[in-house]
């Protein structure tokens, strides 16, 4: 049996831009790709960068960083949308309501800012990003506003099991 989908198949999630929904999603991107063979480091990595995805969109996309649905302001929605291609190449993409341009995103993620301020418990998610997926990119939803953030993660060798 493969362990891997057919390019047609993936896991998409509409939830409520919380952070609780942001932990369920990372619950069932890891059973998601856990069943699929993933495994390992590899799987942490692809777990990590959903989450860090979903937290960045729950607190700049429109949430204004809302624990729970009681804190949301309004419908505010954020879109998962994971798939695997070939042996091991994982795609996750993030759409959110933000205002901000995707070329605004695009720079950020671009800019090289050093070591961030050791003191402030935030502000280390682009770089933990840049560190742990192959590639970020940003363009805008799919409904022509709001941000689509999309991260590609190659497997470790090693790190994928069959179900």
């Amino acid at each position: 049996m493969s362990s891997q989908l057919p390019e047609s198949e993936g896991l998409q999630l509409d939830l409520p831009a919380t952070h609780a929904a942001g932990r369920m999603a990372r619950r069932v991107a890891h059973e998601y790709a856990a069943t699929r063979g993933l495994a390992g480091e590899s799987l942490d990595r692809l777990v990590f960068v959903v989450g860090e995805l979903l937290d960045n969109a729950v607190d700049h996309g429109g949430g204004e960083a809302a624990l729970d649905e009681s804190q949301l302001p309004g419908n505010v929605r954020v879109h998962l949308d994971m798939t695997v291609h070939g042996e091991g190449c994982w795609e996750v993409h993030v759409e959110d309501e933000s205002d901000l341009s995707p070329d605004a995103l695009t720079k950020l993620l671009g800019e090289d800012t050093g070591m961030p301020d050791l003191e402030d418990p935030r502000g280390r998610g682009l770089l933990l990003l840049r560190e742990f997926a192959d590639s970020i990119t940003a363009g805008w939803g799919s409904k022509g506003k709001g941000l689509r953030v999309s991260a590609r993660l190659g497997t470790v060798p090693g790190d994928s099991k069959n179900p």
